[in-house]
C-alpha cells in the first residue's frame, strides 16, 4: 500500500476563540509534502484546536490555510470530507459495534476495491488476521494500530495525529511511536503530530513547532531547538535545565559554576541555561550530592552548588551517592545564556 502523493500544508494567521476567549493568535505554519512535524507544547496551549482547524474540524474566526493548492479555509471554505486529511484521535475513537475490517473500512466505503485496501492497511500495520475481531477485545497497541489502519485506507495527502500515543504504557508507547516514524517515513506521507512529550516531538518530528498560549514560539528542527532556542522559556521547556543567575561581562558570565563563556553581547544580570550533559563531576570539593536518579542506559546526580542545584548527566556505572563531597567543572564551549527578567 502506498500513500496517495503528499501535500503541503499552509497556515497563515490563524486566529481563533471558543466564546470570549482566543485560543490561537496569529499562528502560521508551513508543512512541506512529505514532512512530519510535531506540535509540542503543554496542556491549553491550543495544539488539539490548530490541528482540529487544519483537519476541517472548526472554522477559524480570521486567517488561511492551504492544503495543497487548495484554499480550504480564508476565502473560501472546505468541509472536512473534502480535505484528504487523515485523524488519529488521543482515545482512537473506534467503533465499539463494528469489527476491525470494519472500521478501516468505514472511510472508504464507496470504493470498488475497498476489500483489498482493507487487507492492505490491515497488513502495512501488523494487524492480518485480526480482521473479524471486536475493538475491545484488543490489545491498547492493536487498537491504535486499527485507529492508524483507518486513517490511511483512504490514502490521505495528510495525517493528523493528536496525542495517538498518551494511552499506551511506557514500553509500548516506544515501541509503537519507533513503528509510526518509520511507517510515515516509508510512505512519505505529510503528517502533524501533537504531543506534551519532548522525547516524542524530537523523534517523530522532522521539525517541531513550539507552542504557548495560543502562538508558535520557535519551529525548527530537534537539534536546532535544543541548542539554539528562541528564549528561555522554550530552552527550560525542551529539556533538562539548570538554571544559574550569573553577571555578565566580555562574553563571560560569574555564576556558582565560575567564569563560564557565553552569547559576548549580553552583559549584567542574565539566567544560565545549562544542560546536564555540559558538566562533569568529580570526588572532593565543596559541593554534595543531594540525589542520584538511576535511568538504566545513564544517572542524573542532582548537586547542591552553593545556593543553586545543578544536574549532571553521568554514565549508568556511577560511584557517587547521597552525602558526598563532589566539584562541578563547566565542560562545553558555551552556556545558553537569556538577559535577566
Amino acid at each position: 500500500m502506498t500513500s496517495s502523493a503528499a501535500r503541503g500544508v499552509t497556515v497563515k494567521d490563524l486566529e481563533h476563540s471558543y466564546s470570549e476567549e482566543p485560543v490561537l493568535h496569529g499562528v502560521s505554519l508551513d508543512v512541506s509534502p512529505g514532512e512530519s512535524i510535531a506540535l509540542l507544547g503543554p496542556s491549553g496551549c491550543g495544539k488539539t484546536t490548530l490541528l482540529r482547524l487544519i483537519a476541517g474540524l472548526e472554522k477559524p474566526s480570521s486567517g488561511s490555510m492551504t492544503i495543497g493548492e487548495e484554499i480550504v479555509a480564508g476565502s473560501s471554505w472546505v468541509p472536512p470530507d473534502r480535505r484528504r486529511v487523515g485523524m488519529v484521535f488521543q482515545d482512537w475513537a473506534l467503533f465499539p459495534h463494528l469489527s476491525v475490517a470494519k472500521n478501516v473500512a468505514y472511510g472508504i466505503s464507496k470504493s470498488p476495491s475497498k476489500d483489498a485496501e482493507v487487507t492492505a492497511a490491515l497488513e502495512m500495520m501488523d494487524l492480518a488476521g485480526l480482521q473479524d475481531r471486536m475493538p475491545a477485545t484488543l490489545s491498547g497497541g492493536q487498537q491504535q494500530r486499527v485507529a492508524l489502519a483507518r486513517a490511511l485506507a483512504p490514502r490521505p495527502g495528510v495525517l493528523l495525529l493528536d496525542e495517538p500515543f498518551s494511552n499506551l504504557d511506557t514500553s509500548l508507547r516506544i515501541e509503537v511511536r519507533t513503528e509510526v516514524h518509520q511507517l510515515l517515513a516509508d510512505l512519505g506521507i505529510t503528517s502533524i503530530f501533537v504531543t506534551h512529550d519532548q522525547d516524542e516531538a524530537f523523534i517523530v518530528g522532522d521539525r517541531v513547532a513550539v507552542m504557548r498560549k495560543g502562538r508558535i514560539v520557535q519551529t525548527d528542527s530537534p537539534q536546532a531547538l535544543y541548542h539554539h532556542p528562541i528564549d528561555q522559556w522554550t530552552a527550560e521547556f525542551v529539556g533538562t535545565v539548570s538554571v544559574l543567575k550569573g553577571n555578565a561581562a566580555s562574553g563571560f558570565a560569574n555564576c556558582s559554576l565560575g567564569s563560564v563563556a557565553i552569547d559576548p553581547h549580553l552583559s549584567g544580570s542574565v539566567d544560565l541555561v545549562v544542560r546536564p550533559e555540559q558538566l562533569s563531576i568529580t570526588a572532593g570539593g565543596d559541593a554534595q550530592v543531594q540525589a542520584v536518579e538511576y535511568y538504566g542506559h545513564d544517572s542524573m546526580i542532582f548537586v547542591a552548588l552553593g545556593n543553586d542545584q545543578v544536574r549532571v548527566r553521568c554514565g549508568p556505572s556511577t560511584k557517587f551517592s547521597r552525602g558526598d563531597q563532589v566539584q562541578v567543572q563547566f565542560t562545553s564551549d558555551r552556556a545558553l545564556a537569556f538577559k535577566s527578567d
